[in-house]
């Protein structure tokens, strides 16, 4: 049984990529900062039948990555897919904005993201096999008012996953990157100055659906990029 790791798994995108991999065969292993949340999570996969292990962790911290990396292979084997979903999105006007702000948001949205694959990545090369599936958006593409450290941190990703894809494909190692558009998601609601109509954005099962068919294709065909949008928002 193949083994996935999915970050910021616990709601949204990342707790339904984390049923998709389920579903699709794959034993899963999960991380959360907040235990409780992390537990129900673990129990809601186990009772879909899912094989499934997680360890609670902030993946901004080196630490926490080793610990949590260390655990999760210990318990499922080696990490065959890294879903890289943790993300915050703290939008407001510029000037607003605060450095703690700017910092939290990258390191949860880039600082994590390096860390995990840097856990992972000499494995898969070692094994000439493995993906990394960077949850990204069209905000990594596209600026909009009151996103300036949101759109930096996701344009960031972007350089990231296109420079790693060309050191890594030599190895049969596929880097993937999904850029959603709007997503009905907690993290959506949770802010105020984005107003989507809910009921035309995606869900977060689009997005899974979208990892997974990327996953699906043979290992020589590599979807380096995914732009996902709304048919008609």
């Amino acid at each position: 049984m193949p083994t996935a790791l999915v970050t910021g798994a616990t709601e949204g995108i990342g707790r339904a990529i984390a049923f998709g991999l389920g579903r699709a065969g794959y034993a899963v292993g999960v991380c959360a900062r907040t235990p409780s949340k992390l537990r129900a999570l673990l129990d809601d996969l186990r009772a879909a039948g899912i094989t499934a292990h997680g360890v609670p962790a902030d993946v901004g911290l080196e630490s926490d990555v080793a610990t949590l990396v260390a655990d999760i292979t210990g318990a499922l084997g080696p990490v065959d897919v890294l879903v890289n979903n943790a993300g915050v999105a703290l939008l407001k006007p510029f000037e607003q904005l605060t450095v703690d702000e700017w910092d939290t948001t990258m390191a949860t949205n880039l600082r994590s993201l390096f860390l995990v694959t840097r856990a992972v990545i000499a494995g898969m090369r070692q094994r000439k096999h493995g993906a990394i599936v960077n949850i990204a958006s069209l905000a990594g593409r596209n600026g909009f008012a009151g996103g300036t450290a949101y759109t930096a941190s996701k344009h960031a990703v972007l350089g990231f996953a296109r420079s790693l894809m060309l050191e890594v494909r030599k190895d049969n190692v596929r880097v993937i990157t999904i850029c959603p558009g709007s997503v009905d998601t907690p993290l959506i609601s949770s802010q105020g100055m984005l107003k989507p109509d809910v009921t035309k954005i995606l869900k977060p099962e689009d997005v899974a659906d979208a990892v997974l068919a990327a996953l699906a294709l043979p290992e020589r065909a590599l979807v380096s990029e995914l732009d996902l949008r709304p048919t008609n928002p």
